[in-house]
């Protein structure tokens, strides 16, 4: 108990100091951002044939699975429950997929300042394969992406701050 205080009053620190360098604006309410990644749209049929993955994660700031086994070239369709409490703006997940030899620290570094994208740093865009947007307390967010064809272990993170340094991690590994 005393860990997830502690988190909460880190996160709430680190948004203050975000929301304080942000210009003060108001937006009309972000739309959602699209389940892929890729800049094609699968057909509806590579959909059905994409094998889902459901992953939670909650307060703990973990994975419920710290390992995803796949197939050269395989389909995943990887849904994402955010089963915590906190409020998003403290505490959102979301599900992050780096191609090979990605510095995970400095994704992770780059990401801190990037919530107008879901803290998926522009300039490392690149280096991701897939992502979900941001999940909320009770919300579920998805993604469908063709895995790598090169066998390896590519890492997935939360890039929401904080999360990764707390083990929010886990190792898609293609064999």
């Amino acid at each position: 108990m005393k860990v997830l205080s502690l988190v909460c009053v880190f996160s709430v620190a680190l948004l203050g100091t975000a929301v304080a360098q942000t210009p003060a604006t108001t937006t009309a309410p972000a739309k959602k951002a699209p389940a892929t990644t890729s800049a094609k749209k699968a057909p509806a049929t590579a959909a059905k044939a994409a094998r889902t993955v459901e992953l939670t994660a909650g307060d703990t700031m973990k994975y419920d699975k710290a390992e995803i086994t796949a197939r050269p070239g395989e389909t995943l369709h990887v849904v994402l429950k955010n089963t915590g409490a906190m409020p998003k703006i403290a505490a959102a997940h979301n599900f992050v997929v780096l191609k090979l030899g990605t510095d995970q620290a400095a994704f992770n570094t780059a990401a801190f300042n990037a919530r107008e994208t879901d803290f998926i740093p522009p300039d490392m865009k690149s280096a991701v394969i897939a992502n979900t947007p941001l999940a909320g307390p009770g919300e579920t967010v998805e993604t469908t992406f063709k895995v790598p064809a090169k066998a390896g272990q590519y890492p997935y993170l939360c890039s929401f701050p904080g999360h990764f340094a707390l083990g929010m991690r886990g190792t898609l590994i293609v064999k």
